[in-house]
């Protein structure tokens, strides 16, 4: 089979309307520049007269050219392209625009790696490459959808925003793809619209029903804006402000759910008047008797064209309410999310978009007075705090805050912030930003939510305040205090005494401060639950509030990528000399820590290296990419024994420097089976060992040492062998069976394919995702909450009988002395009591 016929029908739609040149032009660069082997390319006339039919055809003979009787717009003409296309997939572009090489080929990568994705927006440029035409999508609450950074130069928009694929709420008209099935099934454009936001409507009626429309920044085009539109009509026509105003609100009026649309169309219809009024300049006092009663005047007023537009589209849009009624009617009963589903897509949905004075102080007016702002809000502000270094080689803490950051970064406003000195991140479709300790209020000031992950409380005294407004989420996935028992083995007994002081102290804070927390396994939820009733948090009011204890502390695992690993680059047999393709390779694929037991796996290889000389054992990084992460002696006595059996560089290789992280699918892809083999403590039995996940995400056979969660899952679900603690023989023989037991291992890779799935970021950061949407102060946190039932004070003979039974219990306990000194007691009591009144 060709590599043509393993990729699907691309149909390339281009309507031309007495804009030959161009689309000549256009279908030379299709023709010539697509690294792409299926193309169908189809030009729709829209009835445009003169020669454009016959110099298209002249040119480009072997172009299926549709010739229109009417001039059907660009909506119109895309549907009757799209009607005669045999290609399963449409691509729309505009006759002034031109493709780079991989336009088309990165968008049918997208296709077929993500099911869902029902349309791709692309990446367009102005004609030179230097200019910003679409690189997202917002929409406006009163309909108008607009193209975010337009007319920007690129180099003045931020990277995060051009060069990352992200979902968007439409893909531009100008050059997009959508499965065909899924157009046909949308009944494609809205003819109704001729031009001007049908494409927004689209793309909205698809994020209704559940698709997504992703914008793919590889798949680039250049745009001539408005060139057609320039040679057949002029901007103070108002023939496209009409347009544009009418479309918008039979968008709305479709798209809107019921309850959305009865307070936004009468706000939206006013302020379409405004916008008229205010772009004419017009005096809209002008037949208002209040101004007083002068000379009677009959003569005309003239109205500018751009005025007119405004009050011609909205009688237009009544004129068409009939039939938009029978559309929206369709459109409600097909759609699967609601309006605030789509909120974030929108990006700014309180955007006035016209920086006129009069307009902008009625689109106030009417925000305010139809609670516009309570349905399209400002999206949530949510903080994260690492003290974990974020830069291309990130470890555990910082992957897991980037992957929070990424996935919440959906639904929220997202500003990612580490108080490490390192922080050079790659790009980000969210904020990323370093801070010192004297910086960090205005950051914490900014948010509504902030989560936090190690130290960082300590960093910042005023989230510590009892009642802070601030909601805090504490991220508990690391237990460090556990850690240190380990890591601390090699100080003097008064410092790491000091030292698990501090660590518990830290973490205590954040245990009495926190709203909701998050950990790694339900064996963490058991001991941090046991923490949290030991610091009187599980009080009666949280326990009442929710028994389960679920919304203050929830299981999210450290999760993985919903995208298989890609080589991207070199591996490991690559990189490391002495590795050849035949070899079967055992991967290390993290740090080497104190709690960690590698030594006994050297010794295991040492032994299976006997019976299998091309086993081979790679770490794949043995220095923390965090300077603040102090080196351990582990790493050094691993390097020693293997040197002295002789195996370094022959059967077990270091990797000195730590591998970047959107790197490390390169090493894992090179790798037959993973391993993690950690000592019986009860670091151990609380941990959560993240490079597994790799395993998993990679399709590792896994060999780990018993005693921690990850040990019963892979003993459980049978994804490789569980062995006992150093016990170099097992795993010796262990290693032998995931490498050369060729049949066990691929049963080791179809169940792990499985079990990846529940790891993948969306499902395991879901218990945060729901909390963020709704966040709230823990139930034993509000201020002004108080005790519903009380006991009743004690009085007269009550009182009397207690003290008495008091006195006799006292006496007999501990004669004479006792009583005297509980009697001080009770009046120092009742002192500070009696000063608390008066003062």
């Amino acid at each position: 089979m060709s590599q043509g016929e393993t990729q699907p029908l691309v149909s390339v739609i281009v309507v031309n309307y007495r804009g030959a040149e161009d689309t000549i032009t256009c279908l030379a660069a299709l023709a010539a520049e697509l690294d792409y082997p299926r193309l169908e390319t189809i030009v729709v006339d829209n009835a445009s007269g003169g020669d454009d039919v016959a110099r298209i055809r002249a040119a480009y003979p072997e172009v299926k050219l549709i010739e229109s009787p009417s001039n059907l717009g660009f909506a119109g003409g895309c549907n009757l392209g799209a009607a005669q296309a045999a290609g399963t997939v449409l691509a729309f572009l505009n006759n002034d625009a031109k493709p780079a090489p991989g336009w088309v080929r990165a968008a049918v990568a997208e296709f077929r790696a993500q099911p869902t994705v029902g349309a791709v927006a692309s990446k367009v440029l102005d004609w030179d490459g230097t200019g910003t035409d679409f690189v997202d999508a917002g929409l406006t609450w009163f309909g108008m959808g607009y193209k975010r950074h337009a007319g920007s130069p690129l180099a003045d928009v931020p990277a995060a925003e051009h060069e990352v694929a992200k979902d968007v709420l439409f893909a531009t008209g100008s050059a997009m793809f959508v499965r065909a099935g899924l157009f046909a099934e949308l009944g494609g454009f809205d003819d109704r619209f001729f031009m001007f936001y049908e494409d927004v409507d689209l793309g909205w009626r698809m994020n209704l029903r559940g698709w997504r429309v992703r914008y793919v920044p590889e798949s680039l085009t250049y745009h001539r804006h408005h060139a057609t539109m320039s040679s057949v009509d002029a901007p103070d026509s108002g023939r496209e402000t009409f347009l544009l105003e009418r479309n918008a609100l039979a968008a709305l009026y479709k798209n809107l759910s019921d309850e959305t649309l009865a307070k936004v169309l009468p706000a939206a219809l006013a302020l379409a008047v405004r916008r008229a009024t205010a772009r004419g300049e017009l005096d809209a006092t002008q037949l208002d008797l209040q101004r007083g009663v002068g000379p009677i005047e009959t003569a005309d007023v003239a109205i500018p064209r751009t005025s007119l537009a405004g009050f011609l589209a909205i009688d237009q849009f009544v004129e068409l309410i009939p039939s938009l009624a029978e559309s929206r009617v369709k459109e409600q009963a097909a759609r699967v999310r609601t309006d605030a589903d789509l909120i974030p897509l929108m990006r700014k949905a309180l955007e006035p978009a016209y920086p006129l004075p009069r307009y902008l102080a009625a689109h106030e007016v009417l925000v305010e007075a139809f609670g516009i702002e309570g349905i399209f809000g400002k999206r949530r502000k949510i903080l994260v705090l690492t003290g974990d270094a974020l830069t291309a080689r990130m470890a555990g803490p910082a992957i897991r805050a980037w992957n929070i950051s990424s996935t919440l970064s959906v639904e929220h406003e997202v500003r990612l912030v580490t108080v490490n000195p390192l922080a050079d991140p790659p790009p980000a479709p969210f904020e990323v930003a370093g801070a010192r300790r004297r910086d960090l209020d205005a950051h914490i000031g900014w948010a509504d939510v902030v989560i936090l992950q190690g130290h960082v409380l300590e960093l910042a005294p005023s989230l510590k305040k009892e009642y802070s407004a601030k909601i805090v989420v504490a991220d508990l996935y690391d237990p460090m205090h556990l850690e240190l028992l380990e890591q601390g083995k090699g100080v003097a007994d008064d410092k790491r005494a000091k030292d698990l002081i501090g660590v518990t102290k830290v973490l205590d804070a954040q245990l009495e401060r926190g709203d909701f927390f998050l950990c790694a396994s339900e064996r963490q939820r058991h001991f941090w639950l046991g923490h949290l009733a030991a610091l009187g948090r599980l009080s009666p009011r949280l326990y009442d509030a929710d028994p389960t204890t679920g919304s203050l502390l929830s299981v999210v695992p450290f999760g993985l990528s919903t995208e298989a690993p890609t080589r991207t680059g070199p591996g490991l047999r690559a990189s490391l000399d002495g590795i050849t393709e035949t070899d079967h390779v055992v991967l290390w694929a993290g740090g080497v820590y104190s709690w960690f037991d590698p030594l006994t796996l050297i010794r295991a290889v040492e032994i299976l290296r006997q019976r299998r000389g091309d086993v081979r054992l790679v770490f794949l990084g043995m220095k923390h990419p965090n300077p603040e992460v102090a080196e351990m002696d582990i790493g050094a006595q691993t390097i020693r024994l293997s040197d002295s059996l002789g195996l370094t560089g022959k059967h077990v290789f270091f990797n000195e420097q730590w591998v970047p992280y959107e790197e490390r699918q390169n090493w894992l892809l090179d790798a037959d089976c993973g391993v993690t083999t950690h000592y019986e403590h009860v670091e151990t039995t609380f941990a959560f060992r993240t490079r597994v996940l790799d395993y998993l995400w990679a399709g590792l056979p896994i060999v780990t040492t018993d005693g921690d969660s990850f040990a019963d899952l892979v003993r459980e679900e049978k994804l490789g062998v569980v062995v006992p603690a150093q016990d170099a023989n097992a795993l010796a023989e262990a290693l032998e069976r995931s490498l050369y037991d060729t049949e066990f291992a691929a049963g080791c890779v179809e169940r792990i394919a499985a079990v990846a799935q529940r790891f993948a970021w969306p499902n395991a950061l879901a218990p945060l995702v729901e909390f963020c949407r709704d966040p709230r102060p823990a139930a034993d946190r509000l201020p002004g909450s108080a005790d519903l039932v009380v006991t009743d004070p004690l009085r007269g003979k009550e009182f009397l009988r207690r003290d008495v039974e008091l006195f006799r219990e006292y006496l007999a306990d501990g004669g004479p002395k006792e009583l005297a000194r509980r009697a001080a007691g009770r009046v120092l009591k009742v002192a500070k009591t009696a000063r608390r009144k008066n003062g």
